[in-house]
């Protein structure tokens, strides 16, 4: 699903929004969530799942063409964590009964 996809299906939800409000709400999560990311803190939404920042080291690489050594800076990368009611969402109930007796 695309960022427009959410739009139309946020429509279709609430169908006292126009597509301009829609959208503005839309991107003003977006906004958030990125901007939360950024200073370094942590996304949690119960049943859902969780965004997070991980910091990784500056490290040696190689050109995968040349097979020159290559400096890699130390960077900041975000992630998402599936929480444990999503993760039974999408793998299905029968699924997850499984899981629980094995």
């Amino acid at each position: 699903m695309t960022k427009r996809g959410i739009i139309e299906e946020l429509l279709a939800r609430r169908e006292r929004c126009s597509h301009r409000e829609s959208e503005t709400i839309v991107n003003a999560m977006f906004e958030a969530m990125a901007g939360v990311l950024e200073r370094g803190r942590r996304i949690e939404i119960r049943g859902f799942g969780s965004f997070g920042v991980k910091h990784r080291r500056a490290r040696q690489g190689r050109n995968p063409k040349t097979g020159d050594v290559v400096a890699v800076a130390a960077k900041r990368i975000p992630f998402f964590r599936a929480g444990k009611y999503l993760k039974v969402e999408v793998n299905g109930a029968a699924d997850s009964a499984q899981a629980r007796s094995a």
